[in-house]
């Protein structure tokens, strides 16, 4: 490795350090490959690592044997690439966040003689457009209340109809399509919702307000949609109270950690006064680095998408490479990017509350039984991280037919539905169907950067199939698999005779029926299998509806259906002998198919 470092060339790029076992350890971006690796470096009497350097970034070079980097044309695009392949390839000593979700704006354009608030989440190109936002949670139900309280126009093609409409008959609108209404007296509208948009507290008091009238109403359906409204509007409402003397807007960014978990908060400030809040809590431990939650946080918030709003940034701590991301951000943005580290006066109260929340969030986080199993599989299977998010690939099919796979994902124990997937595949045998579908898994770590652990149904011979995908694609990914125990070569499937097993690349653990670690797999391995077959059945009575068996008279979708689970496919229906067909139908219904196919 000496000679590596010796031959690095003095130009900006990304390098990336290995283990004995070709792991990938950590990725780096440098302004100069050749200072920025010598200097981790001291080369006499022999090459070890530089001792002033961190704990975490010692034991980091304690386990490196070999290196390899990226030239690119300048700073900016290091610090890029290399957030981008720390989200591809997930190395084992950066951090990795996956809150690369846009945060959304309500806007309105004030040219228009009877302009409507909307929602985007990108920038509106004009000088007179106004924004309002961001916001982490609630943004539609402000706009729904919007619509509720203040007789705007209800709907983009309202105005287009030059007629009055429903909403009109329910005072919901005051009939501009007609003229009814002047531009001038609409403006004032517009004022009177702006003021409920920058006064959350008004917003909410007329909302109980109505609550309460249709609960007396006894209207309770309608009390019911307004309480849950209320209550997603609240959570952004919870720091509301700090305002402020003047009006300026800043995007505030606070970090805490112990010795298990770091929190990120953000504060959004527009006009003086919170806006909205969002957070983020990761595992840190003891070799846990600030620093690099807020460079991670801040690329992940600016570049990910740009905000139609670009506030001066406030940061709870320096760090190394501040100066550095600013330079980057700017770049990027197209605009000046500011990021301030507030010692005194308001702005640092402002962070002070930033960070007293994150320390809150601190004291929330529960060392949970579904936890402690999990670091004991952990253990069990010699995972390099802890699995907080899992993803668990099955597929399903019957004798090739509607070949199809599926992905759940599970977070902290818990199912995350949106995040599930399903596969529409090529290749008829398993082996090749999980190749597709895994590949096709890797490639969308760009954007779905990948989890902590993956689950495959499946035996070892799947399991080295997964491995050897993301060795190839460079991926530092922990695998498991999971089967039922095979006897004669055959899987024994029989309620109380099956086995599960649990496969790691070095070895295959037996555990008794009574283990939580089990449960803990099989729990995950049974909804993927749940969510697999019941895609797979849909696909097949897709494939029902469009077969030709539909089209002969008599022949209904029921007794197709009832074809296709008796015998499998639609070529084994048609092989099958008349008296076998007559049984399961009649007489008449065998004919009918027999002569289709002949």
């Amino acid at each position: 490795m000496l000679e590596q470092i010796q031959n690095l060339p003095d130009r900006p790029g990304v390098y990336h350090y290995y283990d004995a076992g070709g792991h990938l350890l950590y990725v780096g971006k440098a302004k100069s490959l050749k200072k920025r690796v010598k200097s981790y470096f001291r080369f006499t009497p022999v090459l070890a690592p530089n001792p002033t350097l961190s704990p975490r970034i010692r034991k980091m070079l304690g386990e490196t044997v070999s290196l390899n980097y990226i030239v690119v044309e300048s700073e900016h695009d290091a610090l890029i690439l290399e957030n981008s392949l720390i989200k591809q390839l997930k190395p084992k000593y950066n951090i990795l966040l996956r809150d690369d979700k846009t945060y959304p704006y309500i806007y309105i354009d004030r040219a228009l003689p009877f302009p409507r608030f909307e929602i985007t989440r990108k920038v509106i190109t004009g000088s007179s457009i106004e924004y309002f936002g961001p916001y982490s949670v609630g943004a539609r139900d402000i706009l729904d209340s919007l619509y509720d309280l203040v007789p705007l126009v209800q709907k983009q093609s309202c105005l287009a109809g030059g007629k009055t409409c429903l909403f009109y008959q329910m005072k919901q609108c005051l009939g501009p399509c007609e003229g009814l209404v002047t531009p001038e007296a609409y403006a004032d509208l517009i004022d009177e919702a702006k003021s409920l948009i920058d006064s959350k507290r008004k917003l909410l008091s007329r909302l109980e307000a109505r609550m309460a009238f249709y609960a007396e109403s006894l209207r309770f359906e309608e009390a019911a949609k307004l309480r849950d409204r209320i209550e997603r509007i609240e959570r952004s409402e919870q720091l509301s109270k700090i305002d402020l003397a003047n009006a300026a807007d800043y995007d505030i960014f606070a970090v805490a950690h112990n010795d298990k978990y770091a929190a990120i908060v953000r504060l959004f400030m527009r006009r003086g006064k919170i806006v909205s809040s969002a957070f983020d809590t990761i595992r840190a431990g003891a070799l846990f680095d600030p620093g690099e939650l807020y460079e991670r946080t801040l690329l992940e918030f600016y570049v990910h998408d740009q905000p139609p709003i670009l506030a001066p940034i406030l940061v709870a701590d320096d760090f190394e490479t501040r100066d550095w991301v600013a330079s980057a951000l700017s770049k990027h943005l197209g605009r000046k990017v500011q990021i301030h580290v507030p010692q005194r006066g308001e702005k640092r109260k402002v962070i002070d509350t930033a960070r007293l929340n994150a320390e809150e969030l601190l004291q929330k986080q529960r060392h949970t039984g579904a936890e402690r199993t999990a670091e004991a599989l952990q253990e069990l299977c010699g995972l390099s991280a802890f699995p907080e998010r899992v993803e668990v690939f099955d597929n399903s099919h019957l004798a090739g037919v509607a070949p199809v796979g599926a992905m759940i994902v599970a977070e902290k124990g818990t199912f995350l539905k949106k995040a599930y997937r399903h596969y529409h595949l090529e290749s008829r045998d398993e082996y090749a169907q999980m190749r597709e579908m895994l590949t096709r898994r890797i490639e969308g770590f760009g954007t779905n950067p990948p989890p902590d652990l993956w689950i495959i149904d499946g035996g070892r011979t799947l399991l080295l199939l997964a491995t050897d995908l993301l060795a190839s694609a460079g991926v530092n990914l922990d695998v498991i698999a999971v089967s039922k125990e095979k006897i004669d070569a055959k899987a024994h499937r029989a309620k109380g005779k099956a086995a599960d097993l649990i496969h790691t690349f070095e070895e295959t653990l037996r555990l008794p029926t009574t283990d939580p670690r089990l449960h803990w797999v099989q729990r995950l391995r049974d909804e993927a299998h749940r969510f697999a077959i019941t895609f797979h059945k849909k696909q097949r009575e897709k494939e029902a509806k469009s077969s030709n068996l539909l089209q002969l008279k008599g022949i209904s979708e029921a007794k197709v259906k009832k074809l296709l689970n008796h015998f499998g496919t639609f070529e084994a229906v048609y092989a099958a002998p008349e008296e076998e067909l007559a049984a399961l139908l009649n007489i008449a219904d065998a004919k009918k198919i027999k002569n289709s196919y002949r």
